[in-house]
């Protein structure tokens, strides 16, 4: 009777504890498209009204939290304040802003991009909006040269008809400023 060969596994056990395979690293959680869509926007901006020949404000926008959310710190040269957070849902596939102003003011919008490549944020399309209630539509457009946003424009529209027409809320450029 033949013996039968005897294998050693112990030599490709060392081996593969000495050598794991590599794994892939799954990219950051927010670093997709649809996460990325709204960082025209990030950056220390000088803020015109429209009408008006000087900046009336600044708005600091940064990225936060692994560039999960994007923070707006807003200040006007008359002394009012306020902030957003503004969010990529990837579960419901929509941006979402939630603003508080000095004054009491919240405001809860979400939207997205339009065909255009702007941001168009909406009260009417928060999960918590209700019928009748006047609708905010807020739209970001970036102006562009090549692929530098030289400034955006912020447009704050509200309609108390259901969206049949529209009065202008805010209406201001953004520029950014240039470091020193």
């Amino acid at each position: 009777m033949a013996s039968s060969p005897v294998f050693s596994t112990s030599g490709f056990a060392q081996s593969a504890a000495a050598n794991p395979p590599t794994a892939q690293k799954p990219p950051p959680p927010c670093a997709s498209a649809d996460h990325r869509a709204f960082d025209f926007w990030i950056g220390v901006w000088d803020v015109t009204s429209a009408g008006k020949e000087t900046p009336t404000g600044i708005n600091s926008i940064s990225a936060q939290h692994g560039g999960c959310v994007i923070r707006e710190d807003y200040k006007t040269q008359g002394g009012y304040t306020g902030m957003s957070m503004s969010f990529y849902d990837a579960v419901r596939k929509s941006w979402h802003q939630t603003w508080m102003g000095a004054d009491g003011t919240a405001l809860f919008i979400a939207g997205g991009l339009n065909a255009r490549g702007e941001m168009v944020l909406s009260n009417a399309n928060w999960p918590g909006y209700v019928n009748g209630s006047p609708i905010n539509r807020i739209t970001w457009t970036p102006k562009r040269n090549g692929t530098v946003v030289e400034n955006v424009r912020q447009h704050w529209q509200s309609s108390t008809d259901g969206g049949k027409t529209w009065a202008t809320i805010f209406d201001g450029t953004y520029v950014k400023r240039t470091e020193k």
